[in-house]
């Protein structure tokens, strides 16, 4: 008799522990049922040309920009360069205005020293009217040269500018292009799957690997109609990893997504209420420590 109450108190103190510390035997017990996945990216050539190196593995952490490989970027430099020194030939015919002009304003000058002279030797009738207006004459004509070459040499700087602009800009769609043959990752994240190697030929749009955050990942459950007013965005959840038997491991996850429409329930899912075969998707944001794999299913409890 004695036995059976011991027995019966050991019994009675496991029920207690189990349902303080939150035990889940099993995936039936759950408000909720889905599995874990995360933001996928599959990253594409954005160049033709064969891959000179590819120094990436499966299951690598890549950090975000990081080279991780180039395609055959020679025909392009050597664009590249052509185009510099297209563009220094350009700048180097570009006319320098101010020393062009520069004899002409001078003879100007000594045209005006040569009238003041000549002014006062036809105010002390040691000249002629004749010789003044041969010089005014002169100087006019000078002034109009003056501002037609100062006009076509402007003219002149301002086409070179607009080629020079023009270069330049050429050069920066083959600096663009050069750094499309850099493979990198947009984010930071684990690969999951590679497709291609270094010595092949891509063309551009072909798929190179995919990469995936697996530090944040997201359990996507599915909900009855009744559940939905249980739940809200931005709410806290407890979310439940199943790894098969007993083995069971908790987390705290964030509900970020909550679909707005419903849909039939999928196969591989089990909700509360059998009877129920529309659902409705929702997305809870759980920190990975590293435990939980992308397909793996999971639980919440609201």
């Amino acid at each position: 008799m004695k036995n059976t109450t011991d027995i019966a108190l050991l019994c009675g103190a496991a029920v207690v522990m189990c349902s303080v510390a939150g035990c889940k035997g099993s995936l039936g017990d759950y408000d909720a049922e889905g599995y874990f996945e995360s933001t996928e990216i599959t990253v594409s050539a954005e160049a033709n040309g064969r891959i000179l190196f590819f120094d990436v593995e499966e299951g690598e952490r890549v950090r975000a920009d990081s080279l991780l490989g180039c395609i055959d970027t020679v025909q392009l430099y050597l664009t590249k360069l052509q185009l510099e020194k297209t563009a220094e030939s350009v700048l180097n015919s570009r006319p320098d205005v101010s020393s062009r002009i520069q004899a002409m304003e001078e003879q100007l000058k000594s045209l005006g020293f040569e009238r003041e002279r000549l002014a006062r030797l036809l105010a002390d009738g040691a000249a002629t009217r004749k010789q003044m207006d041969d010089l005014d004459a002169q100087i006019a004509v000078l002034k109009k040269q003056l501002s037609a070459q100062e006009l076509a040499l402007n003219s002149s700087v301002r086409s070179i500018d607009a080629q020079s602009a023009g270069i330049g800009m050429q050069i920066a769609q083959v600096e663009d292009q050069l750094s499309k043959c850099r493979i990198s990752s947009p984010v930071d994240g684990t690969v999951l799957t590679k497709y291609a190697e270094a010595g092949e030929f891509m063309a551009a749009g072909r798929p190179l690997f995919k990469v995936a955050d697996m530090d944040r990942v997201y359990l996507r459950a599915y909900l009855t109609s009744g559940q939905l007013a249980d739940v809200r965005l931005g709410q806290q959840v407890m979310v439940y990893s199943d790894y098969g038997g007993d083995s069971v491991k908790e987390y705290q996850g964030t509900v970020t997504w909550i679909s707005d429409q419903s849909e039939f329930t999928p196969k591989n899912i089990q909700t509360r209420d059998e009877r129920e075969n529309l659902v409705y998707a929702i997305k809870v944001a759980v920190k990975n420590d590293g435990f939980i794999k992308l397909g793996m299913y999971g639980g919440l409890v609201l």
